[in-house]
């Protein structure tokens, strides 16, 4: 069998693309040579798998009082159920738990962080296997971005969620990665560009056979 990679994440994972001159196709979303869990399969191989759940707005564990089943913990249970046997799972979530509208400072995010893999850890979904969590900590949205709907200090606290998972990555016995550094673009200073998912992809790709050796 394969080896499985799960990558949950917001709309970074799922692909939005906010510039569409930047996208091959020109739509809303970046085709399956550009999105970077695709980047990553195909910079891995054919002995790999990896499963995209990306869902644009999705939080931590907040629960957003404009749209619904944002939060990736009253979901986690069912995704890992419904996608086993998970060899490695990436989790790269805290941007839009920043929004102003949530009143949770970096440190706070951090906790959701850790409530959502404890939780990912506790499901019956490895198999054979020992939890194996890879926590990103997603590039630092622009300072303009409060000014578009994600609220004053939006910016500030996306630049100290590393300092946070970081330290948290290794009090759970998790993986860490620190995104920081890959393109985001300058329309709405929060989505990565077509160069920001290779970057990514590329980073991935160096460590994570390393991560399920």
């Amino acid at each position: 069998m394969k080896k499985h990679i799960l990558c949950l994440g917001d709309s970074n994972t799922h692909g939005y693309c906010a510039d569409p001159a930047d996208c091959a196709d020109g739509g809303i979303r970046f085709n399956e040579e550009e999105r970077w869990p695709c980047r990553l399969q195909a910079a891995l191989g054919p002995d790999y798998l990896v499963t995209e759940e990306g869902l644009s707005g999705r939080t931590t564990v907040f629960a957003d009082p404009l749209h619904e089943s944002m939060d990736a913990l009253s979901v986690i249970y069912s995704l890992l159920k419904s996608h086993e046997v998970i060899d490695l799972l990436i989790i790269m979530l805290g941007t839009n738990d920043t929004k102003e509208r949530f009143g949770a400072n970096a440190f706070c995010i951090s906790l959701g962080m850790e409530r959502l893999v404890r939780k990912a850890m506790s499901v019956d979904c490895w198999g054979e296997h020992k939890s194996n969590i890879l926590i990103v900590s997603p590039p630092p949205i622009g300072r303009e971005m409060q000014d578009m709907g994600m609220g004053q200090g939006c910016a500030e606290k996306s630049e100290q969620l590393a300092q946070y998972y970081e330290p948290l990555a290794e009090q759970l016995g998790c993986h860490f990665l620190d995104a920081k550094g890959c393109q985001f673009n300058s329309v709405d200073y929060m989505h990565l560009t077509r160069l920001g998912h290779s970057q990514l992809a590329q980073r991935l790709a160096e460590i994570v056979p390393g991560l399920m050796a």
